[in-house]
């Protein structure tokens, strides 16, 4: 084998180490995916809670929203009731499975919504009530080991898989000893920068561990952003009955 044939073998064996090591760390990253998922799951227990949004727009000024929160992660299904303010009180949100629906108690209809959507011209959007599903909606495009506050983190940079998400490129800073998204930036598909959020706390409930304050902000306008925290968390069961169309209709009546 002449030099030549040496030199191009050697950049064929460090490019095929090479990819061979990016693989075995994308699988580290897609199994830290899988733990933030797993983690966050109520598996055969129900959850529910009481949402308070605070939603600040630089042209609207600010609005508290009250929400309550039903979910079954078994069936992939949740139920939102508006609390306050009073003139939306009542409206609600049923996730069945791969169907959303709006109820409005003005019109007393249903109407087909999408979980990509924005939740009351709030930057939460209606996907961020369900259960996480970062191993199943994205691949991992690369990662960085970094610094949040006093964290040592991962920063994993994400694709979705397809459409079903409200975004289709994302990168989530991880801390790497328990594995909780502390920040998260959502992007467009031309990459620009579309949604911000932060995790600050996040609390035990049952086997799972929650965010129980967010911040989202609008990052296409300034000074607009989302505050979320949580309040009369539960994890008793909850009857069949509650995750129907029926039951939001009776609650209003």
């Amino acid at each position: 084998m002449n030099k030549k044939m040496q030199l191009i073998a050697a950049v064929l064996l460090i490019f095929a180490l090479a990819q061979a090591v990016q693989a075995q760390d994308f699988s580290h990253m897609e199994a830290i995916l899988e733990r933030i998922d797993a983690q966050s799951r109520f598996d055969g227990m129900d959850f529910s809670c009481v949402l308070t949004m605070i939603v600040e727009d630089p042209e609207e000024g600010i609005e508290k929203l009250v929400v309550r929160q039903f979910r079954r992660d078994d069936g992939e299904r949740y139920l939102l009731l508006i609390q306050e303010p009073v003139t939306q009180r009542g409206q609600g949100y049923l996730l069945e499975g791969d169907n959303l629906w709006f109820y409005d108690p003005s019109s007393r209809q249903f109407a087909h919504t999408s979980l990509k959507e924005t939740f009351q011209d709030s930057d939460v959007r209606n996907a961020d009530f369900g259960q996480s599903s970062y191993a199943s909606s994205y691949e991992v495009e690369g990662y960085l080991e970094g610094i949040l506050g006093n964290f040592d983190v991962y920063i994993i940079e994400l694709k979705a898989v397809d459409d079903t998400v409200p975004f289709p490129y994302a990168k989530i800073w991880v801390t790497k000893d328990s594995n909780l998204v502390l920040k998260a930036e959502e992007y467009s598909l031309t990459r620009r920068l579309m949604r911000s959020a932060l995790f600050p706390k996040y609390t035990k409930v049952g086997e799972a561990v929650i965010p129980v304050q967010m911040v989202f902000v609008d990052e296409l306008v300034e000074g607009k952003k989302t505050q979320v925290s949580l309040s009369e968390i539960s994890v008793s069961q909850i009857p069949d009955h509650v995750f129907t169309k029926a039951y939001i209709e009776r609650v209003n009546r």
